[in-house]
């Protein structure tokens, strides 16, 4: 019997604010659809971490034609400067941070450039006389980048020693800043999912003011009259959850899956399955916002 009647209750004021329950289920949807972002975000970024810092190479820029820096003062690198460069790659000192290495000559950095950039108008105006020749190093260890670059900067026919990494973290250091951007605008529409929580619950909580005086004075519990208020609110907020959980799954499987991983096949991009795992947090943030709004709200505005 009690159970019936709360369920009546919440069914009764779920009609009469309508409109309002709307509103809380958008305002929801939008909050928790920017924090979904986010944590997708930080999924994505980690994700890349693990896929491209196995991957990351060092790259040691040989002197060539066109090369200005103060170690090719004495013009392109000779055969000699390779074959010792090559030596020292080989030697106990550095083959212990070495996984392995390789040689990629003007032809061949010409051939990559022009895969890389086949849709720019830039690869009708380089030629391979432009473009450095290079050793390629895997490294054991990512982080030992210093002591190659230490090893090889000042050695002749070197131009340049560059770790793919610091670019890589540019490129993460953009998407973190991406992410705090989706936070902050989630926390502004948070803050106004508890306000219109509250609002909604304070307007049904007047709209039934006499029905409450009848149950107060038959001696109902205050759980039994301020539980159909707390729980229109949740309900509100979890359908909104739900809504938002649907839109990141959809937005990984068609946009991310779809799209931008058939464009962009050398990219490791999350799942739609992974973006499961932000939904029982979205749906647990939502009840918590709806429930502790609605208790601070009947606690003012409906005294039991």
């Amino acid at each position: 019997m009690r159970l019936a009647f709360i369920l009546g209750e919440i069914g009764g004021g779920l009609r009469r604010n309508l409109s309002m329950v709307v509103s809380v289920i958008l305002v929801t949807f939008v909050s928790l659809t920017f924090v979904g972002a986010a944590g997708m975000l930080q999924l994505q970024i980690n994700q890349m971490k693990g896929f491209w810092y196995d991957k990351v190479q060092v790259a040691i820029f040989l002197c060539s034609d066109g090369s200005t820096a103060t170690g090719c003062a004495s013009g392109p690198v000779t055969a000699e400067q390779k074959d010792n460069l090559q030596k020292l790659l080989e030697s106990d000192n550095v083959k212990q941070y070495v996984n392995d290495f390789q040689f990629e000559s003007q032809d061949e950095a010409f051939k990559h450039f022009k895969e890389q950039f086949s849709n720019s108008p830039i690869v009708d105006s380089v030629t391979a006389d432009q473009l450095p020749s290079s050793f390629r190093i895997n490294l054991k260890d990512p982080q030992k980048y210093q002591i190659i670059s230490e090893t090889f900067s000042s050695q002749p026919g070197v131009e340049s020693v560059t770790d793919q990494r610091q670019l890589l973290e540019k490129l993460f250091s953009a998407m973190n800043a991406a992410s705090l951007v989706a936070v902050t605008i989630a926390g502004v529409m948070i803050v106004c999912a508890i306000l219109l929580i509250a609002t909604t619950i304070r307007l049904s909580a007047y709209s039934r003011r006499r029905e409450t005086g009848i149950m107060r004075l038959v001696g109902a519990s205050k759980t039994v009259i301020q539980l159909p208020f707390v729980l229109e609110g949740v309900i509100a907020a979890v359908i909104g959850a739900v809504l938002a959980s649907a839109t990141l799954w959809a937005v990984a499987h068609f946009f991310l899956g779809e799209v931008l991983a058939k464009q962009y096949p050398q990219t490791a991009f999350i799942s739609a399955g992974q973006t499961l795992i932000l939904a029982p947090a979205l749906i647990a943030l939502g009840v918590l916002l709806a429930g502790v709004s609605s208790l601070l709200t009947l606690r003012r505005y409906l005294k039991v």
